[in-house]
Formats: C-alpha cells, sequence, structure tokens
C-alpha cells in the first residue's frame, strides 16, 4: 500500500493544454487584443507608399573577348546566366546609374537635397528582382508619391539602358583596337621569319617551294650512304660473331659431338661429313656380321673396324683443319669491320652536319607558313569582327513602361490585421502555458493527494452561496453532503467530532465552508453547533444576523454559562456560538483550559462542533485551536494556495499535534475546468426532488442514534427564543 501511494505521489500528471487555455482565457484575450490593436494602430500610422514597376529584357552581350594567339578576338554572342544576371542587378543600382536617373528626373531639385543624399534614398527604394524562367528584369520603386515613383521607375530604367548601350560601344571600340593591335604584330612576325627563311634558302642553296619538300631531299645520298655503311659494319661484325661461335665449339667438344657439330658446319670443302659417314657405315657392318655369328677375330670383322678407326681419325684430322679455315676467315672478317668502322664514322659526321641544315631549313620554314597561315586568319576576322562590331544593337529592351499607381502597396492593412491576430494569438497562448508553467497553486485533486497525502474531501464549486439563505433546492449542497459523508467516512472514532476549519490566507472560504458543512449536517439530522474562534476578524455572526457582542470570549473571560452564550439558527439542529467581543490576545485566550473544558463539554452535548479560525500561517490561534480540537478541515482555494504553503500549512497543524482529516477544494470552476465537470452532473441528478431536505441519508442513521438531541438542551427546557 505504502509503495502505491509513493508511485502516485511520484507520478508526474499529464498536461491538458486545452483546459489551460480554458483557464487563462483572459490572459489570451488580453494579450491577443493588445497586440492586434498594436498592429492596426501601427498599420495606420505607417506612411502610405506607392509602388511602380518597370520591366526590362536583358539580352547577352554581343561583344565577346575570347584569346587569339594570347591576346583576344570577337564572337559574337554570350550566355545567360544566373552571375550574368547578378551583375546586371548590382548594373541597376549602381551610384553612376542612380545618379544619372536623377539627373534625367531632376530629383535633386525637385526634392531640395544634394545629389548624394538623392542617390542614397533611391538606393533604398530602388529594388530588382528576376521573373523567374525569362530574360526580364523588374525595377519596382517604393515612394510616399504615387507620381515621383513612376518617374523614378522610368528614369531608372532609361539610365540602365543608355549604360548597357555606352558599355556596349566601349567594349566594341576596346576589341577592334586589341584586334588591330594583334594583325600588326602578326605581320611583323611574319616578315622576321621570312628573313630568316630567305637566310637559310641563300646560305644551303636549297631553292623554295611553297608547300614543297625541297628542304626533305636535302643530304639524301649521303644519308643512303651513310646508312648502308652502317648495314655493312653491322653485317661483317655478326659473322665475326658467329665464326667465333663456331671455333669456341670446335674446342669445346669431344669425340662423337664434336664430329656431329663440325659435319654440320656450312664450309667449303668440309669432308668431316664424308668421313664421318664411312666410319658409321663401317660400324654398322660390324654389327651385321657380329648378328651373324663372326667373331671378333674373323677376317671381315677385322677389316670393318680397321676401316671405321680409319675414318674417324681421316675425320679428326679434317675438324683440325677447319680450325685453321675459321681463324683465317675471322681475320679477314675482323679486318672487314676495322675498315667499315672507319667508313662509318667518316660518314656520320657528313650525315650530323647535314641533318642540323636540315632540321633549321625545316623548322625556319615551319614557322614561316604557320605565321602566313595566322596572319590570314587574323585578316578574315578582323574583318568579320569589324562587321559585327558595326552593326546597331540593343542589349537592352524597355519590355513595359512604369504605370501610375491608383492605390498604395504599403502598409498592408488586412495582411497586417492578420498578421497582428496570429502573433497575438500565439504570444497569448505562450504566455498562458508560461503563467501555468510558473503557476504553483494548488490546481487538481492530485495535487493535494501528491503533496499532503491526505484526501479530499470534497470540491465545492465556484461562487457558492450561504446555503440557508437559498430558497428551494440547490444543486450545490450536494458538495457539502458529499463532504460530510466524508468526513463521516474519514474519522476513524467516532467521538471525534470537533473539527476546526482552517486555511493557509485569508479569502479561501473557510468560513462559508463551515456554514454551508453545519447546515446540510443540521438537515441530516445531526445537532451541529458552530464556534466563532477567529478573534481576529469573526464573520459566522454575519450570515445569520446575529449580535457579536456576547460569544466565545465572555464565556472564557467570566462565569457565563453555556446557555448565555450559544443561539439556536433558524434552521433546526444548528446552534451558533459567537465569537464574542475581541480580546487583545486572542492566542492566550484560546489557549486556556477553559477553552479546553468548553470544547469537552459542547463534545459531549452535540453531534458535530464545528470550529471556526482564522488563517493558520498568519496567526498562532489556529494552530492552538487545532491541538485543541480532535481533527482538522484545511480549506483551499482552487488556483490560489502554492503547493509549498500548502504543506506548511499540513505540517503547521501536525507540529501541534494536531490531525488533518483532508482537504476542501473551495471555489472550483467546475463548468469550465473539465476534470471537475462531472460535479455539476452529478449535483443536477442526484439533486433531491421527493424526500425531504431534513431526511439523513442512510449512511448516518447510526450515529445519528446515539446524538440526537443536545445533552443539555431540550425543548422542554428551553425556548427558540433563548437559543437563537
Amino acid at each position: 500500500m505504502q509503495g502505491s501511494n509513493q508511485t502516485n505521489i511520484e507520478s508526474t500528471p499529464s498536461i491538458d493544454y486545452w483546459q489551460i487555455l480554458k483557464n487563462r482565457y483572459g490572459v489570451i484575450l488580453l494579450t491577443f487584443l493588445l497586440v492586434f490593436m498594436t498592429a492596426a494602430v501601427i498599420t495606420s500610422v505607417i506612411p502610405e507608399k506607392y509602388e511602380s514597376t518597370s520591366v526590362v529584357q536583358v539580352h547577352p552581350s554581343t561583344i565577346a573577348i575570347t584569346p587569339f594567339r594570347g591576346q583576344s578576338s570577337v564572337n559574337p554572342g554570350s550566355q545567360m546566366t544566373a552571375q550574368y544576371l547578378q551583375n546586371e542587378f548590382e548594373t541597376i543600382i549602381a551610384p553612376e546609374t542612380l545618379k544619372q536617373a536623377a539627373e534625367m528626373a531632376q530629383l535633386p531639385a525637385q526634392w531640395e537635397m544634394e545629389m548624394d543624399v538623392v542617390v542614397n534614398i533611391l538606393k533604398g527604394i530602388v529594388e530588382t528582382t528576376p521573373r523567374r524562367g525569362t530574360d526580364f528584369i523588374e525595377i519596382n520603386v517604393r515612394h510616399a508619391s504615387a507620381s515621383d515613383a513612376k518617374d523614378i521607375a522610368e528614369s531608372v530604367a532609361e539610365a540602365y539602358i543608355l549604360r548597357r548601350k555606352k558599355t556596349e560601344e566601349d567594349r566594341a571600340k576596346k576589341a577592334l583596337k586589341a584586334l588591330d593591335n594583334e594583325k600588326r604584330e602578326l605581320s611583323d612576325l611574319v616578315q622576321d621569319y621570312r628573313k630568316d627563311l630567305t637566310v637559310l634558302i641563300q646560305q644551303y642553296g636549297i631553292p623554295y617551294f611553297d608547300g614543297g619538300s625541297a628542304g626533305n631531299r636535302l643530304g639524301l645520298s649521303e644519308q643512303a650512304m651513310f646508312q648502308s655503311a652502317r648495314a655493312k659494319l653491322a653485317n661483317f661484325e655478326t659473322q665475326a660473331d658467329q665464326i667465333k661461335i663456331q671455333i669456341d665449339k670446335l674446342v669445346q667438344l669431344t669425340s662423337e659431338e664434336l664430329i656431329s657439330y663440325a659435319a654440320g658446319l656450312d664450309l667449303p670443302q668440309n669432308q668431316v661429313t664424308s668421313y664421318a659417314n664411312q666410319n658409321r657405315q663401317a660400324v654398322d657392318r660390324m654389327l651385321d656380321l657380329s648378328a651373324q655369328g663372326l667373331g671378333r677375330r674373323h677376317p671381315d670383322m677385322v677389316t670393318m673396324n680397321q676401316r671405321a678407326k680409319g675414318a674417324l681419325e681421316k675425320a679428326h684430322e679434317e675438324v683440325v683443319s677447319l680450325k685453321e679455315v675459321l681463324k683465317t676467315k675471322l681475320d679477314l672478317v675482323e679486318k672487314q669491320v676495322l675498315k667499315m668502322r672507319e667508313m662509318v664514322d667518316d660518314r656520320k659526321e657528313d650525315a650530323i652536319t647535314l641533318s642540323l641544315k636540315q632540321t633549321n631549313y625545316t623548322q625556319a620554314k615551319e614557322q614561316y607558313e604557320q605565321a602566313r597561315g595566322m596572319l590570314r586568319e587574323m585578316k578574315f576576322k578582323h574583318s568579320e569582327a569589324t562587321i559585327l562590331l558595326k552593326m546597331p544593337r540593343d542589349p537592352i529592351t524597355l519590355h513595359e513602361t512604369p504605370k501610375k499607381a491608383s492605390k498604395p502597396v504599403f502598409p498592408n492593412f488586412t495582411m497586417n490585421l492578420l498578421l497582428g491576430a496570429g502573433v497575438g494569438l500565439i504570444f497569448g497562448i505562450a504566455i498562458a502555458l508560461l503563467l501555468e508553467h510558473l503557476d504553483t497553486s494548488v490546481k487538481s485533486l492530485e495535487d493535494v493527494e501528491r503533496y499532503l497525502q491526505v484526501p479530499v474531501l470534497a470540491v465545492i464549486p465556484k461562487d457558492v452561496g450561504v446555503l440557508h439563505k437559498q430558497s428551494g433546492m440547490s444543486p450545490d449542497a450536494e458538495a457539502y453532503r458529499i463532504l460530510r459523508t466524508n468526513i463521516e467516512f474519514n474519522r476513524k472514532n467516532p467521538d471525534n467530532n470537533s473539527i476546526t476549519v482552517v486555511s493557509g490566507a485569508a479569502g479561501e472560504g473557510k468560513s462559508t465552508t463551515l456554514v454551508n458543512l453545519a447546515y446540510v449536517c443540521a438537515q441530516g439530522g445531526y445537532t451541529t453547533l458552530m464556534i466563532d474562534a477567529d478573534l481576529r476578524r469573526p464573520r459566522l455572526h454575519t450570515f445569520f444576523d446575529i449580535n457579536n457582542s456576547v460569544g466565545l470570549t465572555n464565556y472564557l473571560t467570566t462565569d457565563l454559562a453555556l446557555e448565555d452564550v450559544i443561539l439556536q439558527t433558524p434552521v433546526d439542529n444548528l446552534y451558533f456560538m459567537p465569537s464574542g467581543i475581541l480580546p487583545a490576545d486572542a492566542a492566550g485566550i484560546l489557549n486556556s483550559r477553559r477553552m479546553s473544558e468548553l470544547l469537552q463539554d459542547v463534545k459531549q452535548r452535540f453531534d458535530l462542533v464545528l470550529v471556526d479560525s482564522p488563517p493558520i500561517l498568519g496567526v498562532s490561534d489556529a494552530a492552538v485551536l487545532a491541538s485543541e480540537v480532535d481533527l482538522t478541515m484545511v480549506v483551499v482555494q482552487h488556483r490560489k494556495l502554492p503547493r509549498n504553503m500548502l504543506m506548511r500549512v499540513k505540517q503547521a497543524v501536525e507540529n501541534v499535534g494536531g490531525q488533518v482529516i483532508g482537504v476542501v477544494l473551495n471555489n472550483v470552476d467546475v463548468r469550465s475546468d473539465s476534470q471537475y465537470q462531472y460535479y455539476t452532473s452529478y449535483y443536477t441528478y442526484y439533486a433531491p426532488s421527493n424526500m425531504e431536505e431534513n431526511q439523513k441519508p442512510q449512511a448516518m442513521t447510526a450515529h445519528q442514534s446515539s446524538k440526537s438531541e443536545p445533552k443539555s438542551y431540550s425543548s422542554s427546557d428551553t425556548s427558540n427564543d433563548d437559543l437563537y
């Protein structure tokens, strides 16, 4: 159970934003009206402005300077880009353009201002905007005068057109001048190349043919001889290498490998192959004879063996002869190599000299012909550019002329009011939410139960009057019947019938709550006594129009009997003890033995004793009463007392040994606050119709049986006049 309570205490309630707005609609409405009226006032006092617009069409520049040999050339047309348009925007609002427009419109004389001041004003009122997807630029001018706005828009457009024309003309002149300079420089360069080529022709004796190849035929015979000598040298070197390899093989190889290799050499008078064949034939014959069964000593075997050995010896002798032949051939080839190397060296020098001459000639010829070709191209481009630049051009055309505005465009009264309404509503809601966040007062039943851990005995609707003065049946009385029932069920001991009603601050409705509670208890059959113990500011007597001259203070300070200070009200079963004359020391009187005896006495005489007290946080009287009575009921006005103060109220009661039975949440707007609206329907639905108002609920009958009448009073002992 304790864990459950802890969970409830620590849980955070959900925020009902709609309810917050309903509760603070006054703040929202006030903020809305302030902002809305402010917007209306500001809009009404802002000077009106009229707008005129000139529309110009921007054409790409017809002068495009492109590089040609490091200088410039002229090409028609350029692309319309965002950067290009941005540059045009800056040109329109440039001081030079605005100054020319001011002169055209005669603004300095008309406005009686210096030119610099006029230009600054124009810079602030002239705006340029593009039309999306087109090459049109809108020149918008806003001014207090519709005529001036039209004239300025027209003048700015004309000044912009004139400036762009002048810019195009200056660019054309600059481009023509650049082309003239480049053509002249290129012509001089062609003449220089021609002179260089002429010197080489005369020096080398080579005739020049336009586009011919005479230079390419320079030294062809010398080059051919040089290449032939190099080829022969390479051939001889190859032969020498081959002979060296053959000699090395003849030296390294032995036996059958040597004979086989030597037989394969392509040399004149090579008999090794013949002797090798004779040796092979003799050996083959010996193998045949051996197969026939002849032995090694057989005459045929001996003859064939001698023939094989003789052929092998002659082959070896022939190999030796081949070695000598190869050495002789190698000597001859090496001599040819030396000779050809000398010839190649001689031809090489001639070839290098001739190659340099050919290179110089070819380079000079190519430079001359290339420069002459560029000059021809330059002359053509120059003629083309001259024609292009002299053609009439309109880089800017006026598409739409400005018109005089018939009505102002600023301020927009409707838009400003709508904006003010929107901002006011947003600000109002924001302020309401902020105030709700900063508001720490008690707003709900959950607040009470979370911070005090005591039950809420009843929720009293807003603006509830004094029930006994109302005619007929009141639905509001049901709230006090609920309070009566909850008190009955929450007091653990039936003998705890003395209750003091306290509040944290003045004006929270504790006295009215006490009177109405006493009224419904009396209607329910309880003999109820009300004691006005608020000796600072008593009010209970005013509810019944009773004289307050004799009461509680008189009883506590004199020897008066209870019968002298307890009065019967016009309501059955309801009795009242006024406060009496206000003393100088209220706390001292209440904190007395006689006061304790008084409470003990009336507890025995009445079913219920309700004691009114001053605010507990303001004075000490309430704490004294809380220590004397059985139970303490705290009345809290809805959305007034801060939560920390509510906790101090409970703490003040508990510090003097008192017991808080519960809290009454008073002055709740149950009709607008959604979390309490069900009370209204309940009161209406359960309002008594057929039964008498003084009939007691069944839950209270058992207690009534023991205390149906005041124990010291009866109808026979005291008249109604004496108790009033």
